[in-house]
């Protein structure tokens, strides 16, 4: 099997570093790059791969690729003319990790998204949280009702913001992006054993 060599014009590296850290830091790599020059990231958080390519079809940008080498995903995104980028546009709906905090304790009937990767929900999650990881939301959301009321969450609210999008595009209406996400929670988790 030939193996192409993939011309890039800059590498940025991500390695070590969680969402939403490697798409703040492509976001500002592609700034400083003219149209058609393609960016390579390398980073090491699983959920670059839905993260970055999520991202940049958002944005007009072309997402080429990855391939992951040794832990090490390398994505290829290509930058487009200014005339084919989008404004980035975040989902207007949210709920404070605070005002979550209190519908679940009065048993208000709200379903809770966690699209972060298993490792994370392994380890610490909002009770009864549903873990669908970014990477799989658009294939199982057949398996939710569009009539239900979600809360989506992720780290940092940056994933999940990327997820509401998602859900509206596929006809659910009733959906908030948890803000700050488990990196701040403070109300009841749970875990595996």
């Amino acid at each position: 099997m030939m193996s192409v060599l993939i011309q890039t014009n800059r590498l940025l590296d991500c390695e070590g570093l969680a969402c939403p850290m490697p798409v703040v830091k492509t976001k500002k790599a592609m700034e400083d790059m003219k149209s058609g020059e393609v960016l390579e990231i390398r980073a090491t958080d699983k959920g670059s791969v839905a993260d970055l390519q999520s991202w940049a079809i958002r944005i007009g940008h072309l997402y080429i690729g990855v391939k992951e080498e040794g832990g090490v995903f390398r994505h290829f995104i290509r930058k487009s003319a200014e005339n084919e980028i989008k404004p980035e546009i975040k989902h207007p709906h949210i709920i404070s990790n605070e005002e979550l905090s209190k519908k679940i304790a009065s048993g208000d009937n709200v379903k809770i998204v966690d699209v972060r990767e298993p490792a994370e929900y392994c380890f610490q999650r909002i009770p009864g949280a549903i873990s669908i990881p970014m990477g799989e939301l658009e294939m199982k959301l057949s398996q939710l009702s569009p009539d239900e009321e979600y809360a989506v969450v992720c780290r940092t609210g940056t994933r999940s913001d990327l997820a509401c999008q998602i859900f509206v595009d596929q006809g659910f209406s009733k959906v908030k992006n948890v803000i700050p996400g488990m990196s701040m929670w403070e109300g009841p988790v749970e875990w595996d054993e």
